[in-house]
């Protein structure tokens, strides 16, 4: 099935910006070879200043925690969402990707007037949006959604860990080190792997053309 073609950024800034609740949108786990994408869209309380957010990228894990904390307790509203391995390997990463950022809109309890989300390009929802690049360092709501995504993604790794330690997942959080392909080139890839990511599918078969998944269903 064809899918969708992606919305690409526009110049929606106006003169003046509508008035109204303004969420911010951002993502964490695009670049690991392991489990799921994750969104986040937060919605700021002006009148509920949270100090130090800035992007998830610059903070410390402790850092994160607590910024984490005092956004779900402050923040006028909040929604996270992710999109699963299989829709990652059956969409492609950028399409699961604004899939996840499409559902973390979807589920604020109140509905933003306009959308500000990290990066170039934009899902496809039905509030106004503008893409900015670098919008997780220059816009405290995106800075929020980025902390809010990335220390989910954050303990779900840890889970991940839990059940398949040998892969290191609490450490490395998916992402390509050393130690994680070691440990691909060592076990072969499990269930919570994107089959397509390269260094993962060359792992899915071996030379005399068995498969290797730990633990699939």
């Amino acid at each position: 099935m064809p899918l969708k073609k992606l919305s690409k950024p526009e110049q929606v800034r106006l003169a003046w910006d509508p008035v109204g609740l303004m969420a911010g949108v951002d993502e964490a786990g695009r670049g690991p070879l392991a489990g799921p994408v994750v969104a986040a869209a937060v919605i700021l309380d002006d009148t509920k200043r949270i100090r130090g957010l800035a992007d998830s990228k610059v903070l410390t894990p402790l850092q994160r925690d607590k910024l984490y904390d005092q956004i779900r307790e402050k923040a006028l509203c909040c929604s996270v969402a992710e999109a699963s391995v299989e829709e990652i390997d059956e969409l492609n990463i950028l399409h699961a990707t604004m899939l996840a950022m499409k559902r973390a809109v979807e589920g604020l309890r109140l509905k933003p007037i306009k959308v500000l989300v990290d990066g170039n390009r934009l899902p496809t929802i039905d509030v106004l949006a503008e893409a900015v690049i670098g919008g997780d360092a220059k816009i405290k709501a995106i800075s929020a959604a980025s902390i809010l995504a990335k220390v989910t993604r954050d303990r779900l790794c840890q889970t991940l860990h839990d059940e398949f330690p040998q892969y290191g997942f609490a450490a490395h959080k998916g992402y390509g080190t050393p130690e994680h392909l070691l440990a691909l080139k060592t076990h072969g890839a499990c269930r919570h792997h994107r089959k397509f990511f390269g260094p993962v599918s060359a792992t899915f078969t071996t030379p005399d053309g068995q498969t290797i998944v730990l633990g699939a269903s």
